[in-house]
């Protein structure tokens, strides 16, 4: 072929005019649910507040340490979501960042908080009284509020996981990177339908749960979301 003609197809204007348009459209998509999210935390974080104050006072009062927990989470993967070719020394599987949750486990003798990558457990030693507490309501996961400000999160998404346990997960289940086409999230449609991941098995049941939001992610399937949530925290579903 020409090159001409090859410049002619590459840059047909009926392709290009479709594409753009598509484009235009996903975008939009896209900036109407991070602006439900955004509007969504920035609310909760007004309304919560005097209760995120108690809460702090609570820790702060029930077992020495800080009242807030930092921990790195795997986000969302940019070159994964938008086909870029980004070069990283290291290969996360997504963009770490910093997660922020009330603390809930004492403290150890080197002054840091007893927590390591592993999943939890309902008699987990590590965790305070006040902790199983905070844990029962989700009421931990209030900070993570500032996180979706901050354009780490957004409410609803794939739960972010920790460095060591994403790496050993992606090696397990083949399709677990997929979950990072989208921004993780404090709830999610794998958080309403299952409990706390304690093995193997209930990571890939909620997997498959992570990839049925990624293909059907919109505004409304959001607040379809967000709703069933509350009835999932106040009846303290899938929490211990």
């Amino acid at each position: 072929m020409p090159p001409s003609d090859i410049a002619a197809a590459t840059f047909s204007p009926a392709l290009s005019s479709t594409g753009w348009l598509d484009h235009i459209d996903h975008a939009r998509r896209e900036k109407a649910r991070r602006a439900l999210n955004v509007a969504v935390a920035a609310m909760g974080l007004v309304a919560s507040a005097p209760l995120m104050a108690v809460i702090a006072l609570a820790v702060r009062l029930t077992s020495p340490g800080p009242v807030i927990y930092k921990q790195t989470r795997i986000g969302i993967d940019r070159r994964r979501r938008f086909g870029g070719n980004h070069r990283r020394q290291v290969d996360y599987g997504g963009r770490p960042f910093t997660i922020y949750k009330f603390r809930t486990m004492a403290m150890g003798r080197d002054g840091q908080e007893q927590a390591d990558e592993r999943w939890a457990s309902p008699d987990d030693a590590r965790v305070t009284a006040l902790g199983r507490l905070l844990r029962k309501y989700r009421l931990d996961e209030l900070p993570q509020l500032y996180n979706v400000l901050r354009g780490d999160m957004n409410v609803v998404g794939p739960r972010p996981e920790q460095p060591t346990i994403f790496a050993s997960l992606r090696e397990q289940i083949p399709t677990y990177p997929e979950r990072q086409r989208v921004r993780p999230g404090i709830t999610g449609w794998a958080q309403v339908n299952q409990h706390y991941d304690t093995c193997l098995e209930d990571v890939r049941r909620k997997v498959t749960f992570d990839l049925e939001y990624v293909e059907r992610h919109s505004l409304a399937e959001d607040l379809k979301i967000m709703l069933k949530t509350v009835p999932t925290v106040a009846l303290r579903r899938g929490a211990w």
